[in-house]
């Protein structure tokens, strides 16, 4: 069964917009990935799943390299300029430079990374998996700084800003659960 973009189905998960960065025989480019995951601490591992055929799932297997800035709460823009058109057909990283979004030069890899996002990473490429009709690429990390803002949501084919935090369960709730789990453990694991 397909789980097309858009159908009401996939539009359920919840993520971070990812601007996946990457300098190779596509030239610098830029785009936004929804599928852009921490996946290991040690050692740090991020995963993204990026489109075949896509000029940055070109430039990634030429150069073996990327960058990972999670767009910003007030990045929504940057994230649309990204993710609207093909970066074998237009230069994005000018067209944002022209509406005055500022990029700075990385530090371990090639690729520029994006000024004023909620995370910077600079990855080099450990996995290379081919998923369904996206390309997974597993980067180990080589460099990693957090900015100070609240990074983007992407739900309902919108973006969104994280909202009110929810309580955790109340005390007498988390003890019955503790006797719960201390009830039901399992002596073989």
């Amino acid at each position: 069964m397909d789980l097309p973009w858009g159908d009401e189905k996939t539009v359920k998960f919840v993520t971070n917009v990812g601007l996946i960065t990457s300098d190779g025989p596509n030239g610098p480019n830029i785009m936004s990935a929804e599928w852009t995951h921490h996946i290991s601490y040690s050692p740090g591992l991020i995963a993204v799943c990026v489109g075949q055929g896509k000029a940055t799932n070109e430039n990634i297997k030429a150069t073996k390299e990327f960058g990972v800035s999670l767009a910003s709460a007030d990045q929504n823009v940057i994230a649309s300029v990204s993710g609207g058109s093909s970066g074998k057909k237009v230069d994005k990283i000018a067209v944002l430079k022209e509406l005055g979004f500022r990029f700075y030069k990385a530090k371990k890899i090639k690729a520029l990374m994006v000024e004023g996002a909620a995370l910077h990473v600079e990855c080099k490429a450990v996995q290379i998996i081919e998923l369904g009709d996206h390309t997974m690429f597993v980067g180990e990390v080589l460099d990693a700084t957090a900015g100070s803002k609240e990074p983007l949501v992407y739900h309902g084919l919108k973006f969104r800003k994280l909202g009110e935090n929810i309580q955790p369960p109340a005390e007498k709730e988390l003890e019955r659960i503790k006797h719960l789990v201390e009830k039901f453990g399992k002596t073989n694991g």
